[in-house]
């Protein structure tokens, strides 16, 4: 095995490191000189716990040495810098927050680490992980590896830099308004947004928050390159934690297909509120027809989809008080009765996606209707910024539509490549998928992977 072709998934390196072909501490070295010679243009890994990493690969070789096994014993990973690891600055980006050290890990880390990772260190973040760029007042802007001078996506962009450029082989993120699904096609790698609830968000919150109950619509969940290793990171963190686990035990159902044969995909390339440039729409087409070649079912209308514009202005008014959290109210701050409403109708809708996925098995849809943009200034603020989408300015957070129908509906999504753009650039799409249907998304997603 080449320890420098930084191409191997984690599940590859976890069965080489079962076989005893390569070391926990080779490969921990292998990682970090690849961080230290690359991360300089790129600026991904922020937070470098180099020393205890160390010491944990060396403990994965004599964990291994004993015969023990683990899914990713002795693997090297980064998490996104919001989740907290006892003893290292989480910030979310947040220059008041420049000290803030939790004394525990999250609910997601200790997971990880219990299934033998070996955390390197954490990746970077915008301002309260909101914007589709990352770049914060304490640790600068991280660039894609694919053209340094645009975007990696955000608010996971660290993340799917750090894997993009071939750091490591798997990252673990959040996701409230594309922050997995975005950065993921945004740097051409794969992502898995969860159902909600199903990956506990302990230890996943604001450095001021204490305790509280997470976003209604908010989820953490895995990056990588390939699909298989989605699988296995979700399958080492999911499940529920605290009270809830002395009583539920996960048991996700099995995908719905194996194979396209009789498979029931309903492709949306358009949006009412969002439009997507000609390019991406062609990539998603071609990824249908490939499904359809296979013997899937290919819909492009059902009169069980949800009204898209009423799912999506709720969506912003939950998502809007949710990210203004702990901030003064201002007049468009929505008061807890609207909140409350925002709420009833999310459960509606839910109900509707429910009957959509007694119709179809999946929807194929863009990630977002465009590719990675330039560096843009202004992190976190959004007004006034426009995007250029077949030739025309159209505004930057009208793309929320694309990405707000899985996040207000609760439902899995795998983000995947599905392309490039003449100029090079990656083009992602997404699989959405019936609630805790994620071995559905993940199976379908399988399908389309190797075709871009």
């Amino acid at each position: 095995m080449s320890l420098d072709d930084a191409v191997c998934g984690a599940h590859e390196l976890a069965s080489a490191l079962a076989a005893r072909k390569v070391g926990a501490v080779e490969l921990f070295d292998a990682a970090v000189a690849r961080i230290e010679a690359g991360d300089g243009a790129i600026n991904a890994v922020v937070v470098r716990d180099f020393d205890r990493a160390r010491e944990a690969a060396k403990a994965a070789d004599a964990a291994l040495a004993r015969g023990e096994r683990a899914p990713l014993l002795g693997v090297p990973m980064t998490v996104k810098e919001a989740f907290d690891i006892e003893g290292l600055p989480t910030t979310w980006g947040l220059a008041p927050f420049r000290d803030h050290r939790p004394s525990a890990d999250a609910t997601v880390v200790a997971r990880l680490k219990a299934a033998g990772a070996v955390i390197l260190g954490k990746t970077n973040v915008p301002p309260y992980l909101s914007d589709w760029q990352s770049a914060n007042p304490i640790y600068g802007r991280t660039n894609n590896p694919r053209d340094l001078t645009r975007s990696p996506g955000g608010s996971s962009g660290g993340s799917a830099a750090a894997l993009a450029a071939g750091f490591v082989s798997l990252e673990y993120g959040s996701d409230i308004g594309g922050s997995i699904r975005v950065p993921s096609a945004f740097c051409g790698v794969v992502g898995h947004k969860p159902s909600y609830e199903l990956v506990p968000q302990t230890g996943h919150k604001p450095p001021d928050v204490e305790g509280g109950l997470p976003p209604p619509i908010g989820v953490v969940g895995p990056l990588a390159r390939t699909i298989t290793d989605l699988e296995l990171a979700l399958d080492v963190t999911a499940g529920p934690d605290g009270e809830a686990a002395a009583g539920y035990r996960l048991q996700l159902p099995a995908p719905r297909m194996t194979s396209a044969q009789g498979l029931r995909v309903l492709v949306l390339t358009r949006h009412p509120l969002a439009p997507a440039d000609h390019e991406i729409v062609e990539a998603v087409e071609a990824a249908a027809a490939a499904l359809e070649a296979g013997g899937a079912k290919i819909l492009r209308q059902s009169d069980r989809l949800p009204d898209l514009v009423l799912a999506h202005r709720t969506y912003l008014r939950v998502l809007m008080t949710v990210m203004s959290r702990g901030a003064p109210p201002t007049a468009d701050t929505p008061g807890a009765h609207a909140y409350l409403e925002g709420l009833d109708i999310q459960a509606d809708l839910r109900r509707q996606w429910r009957a959509l996925f007694e119709e179809v098995d999946v929807i194929l849809a863009p990630v977002l209707g465009t590719v990675a943009f330039p560096h843009m200034d202004g992190a976190g603020d959004w007004s006034g910024r426009v995007l250029t989408i077949n030739g025309r300015e159209e505004p930057f957070g009208d793309q929320l539509a694309w990405v707000g129908m899985a996040s207000f509906g609760c439902l899995p999504a795998t983000a995947l490549p599905v392309g490039k753009t003449k100029a090079g650039l990656p083009i992602g799409a997404q699989i959405i998928g019936p609630y805790l249907g994620d071995r559905t998304c993940l199976a379908v997603a399988r399908l389309i992977e190797g075709h871009a």
